[in-house]
Formats: structure tokens, sequence, C-alpha cells
């Protein structure tokens, strides 16, 4: 999952997106309000998490200008100010949650996670596709009851097509999606990470669930290979 962080405070930012990282997430950062709000124009994120005291264009003109584009996308506000006003007049413009500085890392955690799952996409605790489950709090995979390991960015890959289950995904949208910003690598490693995830997923077991549309990209599934 994808999300956009707009942080001018530097070592803060730095923080969360360790911690983010470290559980799995794609961050990108914005250091200041128009970066912020052209990053969220251009890419479709999972979650925003917005300070409002940023140069360039303060947080509550991004959420505005933000809500006038997508209204689906959760907004998490991470501010100093602490005023009922103030989370109150953030709310009804349309923010999702509204957290204060300092904040334990965990509570943040907790929030982000509350947040995803009641999104526009699949956001349930646990999503399933024929016999193979993946478990979002546990961050577990299971193929009929047999735990599956994965590395990071298999899990992010298979939790991104597990969420668009039957839909038929770009390798330049795996991309965007499941890797950052700032990924400027071999552009067949969405191939390269399929093949792991099959021989992980797929391999001697019965329905063949990962499905590569030619031509186009891919999905999961039961039925024929496309």
């Amino acid at each position: 999952m994808r999300i956009l962080l707009i942080e001018d405070e530097v070592k803060l930012s730095a923080f969360i997106k360790r911690g983010l990282v470290a559980e799995r997430y794609a961050v990108d950062v914005a250091k200041d309000g128009r970066s912020g709000l052209e990053l969220a124009e251009t890419y479709q994120y999972d979650l925003i998490i917005l300070d409002l005291m940023l140069p360039g264009m303060d947080g509550s003109e991004v959420l505005r200008r933000v809500r006038k584009q997508n209204s689906s996308v959760p907004v998490l506000i991470l501010s100093a100010r602490d005023s009922l006003q103030d989370k109150v007049s953030n709310l009804e413009i349309g923010a999702d949650d509204y957290l204060t500085k300092p904040f334990a890392f965990a509570e943040l955690l907790v929030r982000i996670k509350a947040l995803m799952r009641r999104g526009p996409v699949n956001r349930a605790s646990t999503i399933r596709v024929s016999d193979l489950e993946l478990d979002r709090l546990s961050q577990q995979v299971k193929r009929a009851g047999h735990r599956i390991d994965l590395t990071s960015k298999e899990y992010a890959l298979l939790e991104y097509l597990m969420s668009n289950a039957g839909r038929v995904l770009s390798r330049n949208m795996i991309i965007e999606h499941v890797w950052d910003q700032s990924f400027d690598g071999i552009t067949n490693i969405v191939d390269v990470y399929i093949r792991h995830l099959r021989n992980k997923v797929d391999t001697g077991r019965e329905p063949k669930l990962l499905r590569t549309v030619r031509g186009v990209g891919y999905t999961i599934r039961e039925g024929a290979e496309a």
C-alpha cells in the first residue's frame, strides 16, 4: 500500500517514513504544501498523512484541493495544533482523522490501519481468493491453511493484487502502487516479483491463481490463464 506523507519537519518525516517502511508500506514524502498537492494529484494513494503548518500552502488548503479531485482517499491530519476549533474545521472540510503532536508511533499506525480498512478498495482485515488468505493485521499469508513466508515487497504486491482481485493491473500501476516515487530500477521488476510469488503461491497447488493477461498486465483470480 502506498502512503503520501506531507510534512516539513525533516527529522519527523524521516522517523515516520522509516517506521512505515518497516511495516511494509511504500511512502512518498513532500516537504511543502504545493509539492504535496502535486503528488496527490499525480499518483493514486491509499492514505495521505498531512501536516497543517506547511510552507508554500497550508495543510487545510491542500485538504480542500485534494477533496475537490478525490473524495475517497483517507486523509489523516498530523499537527501540533490541538485546539477543538482546528480539529472540527479540518474534519468538516474532509479530514478522516486528526492526531496531535507529539504522538506515539504505535497510535499513528493503529489509526492508519483503521482508516485503510474504511477505504473504497477492499479494506477488510482478511482478504481471500479461493483458498489463499491474507491477514492485514498479522501480515500473514496462508494457502489451504499452510503459511507462506514472503518478503516485504512480495507481500505488498500480493496484497495489491488481492485487494483488486479479478481486475487486470498493468506493470506501471503495480510499480506506482507497490514501489515508492524514488523507484528508478529495471522495468521488468514486476515480472521478477510475479515469478517469485508464483513459486510460493501457485507451485504445486491448484487452482492456479496468479494470471498473466498478455500485453496488459497481471491479475489474481480463479479460472483459465488469459
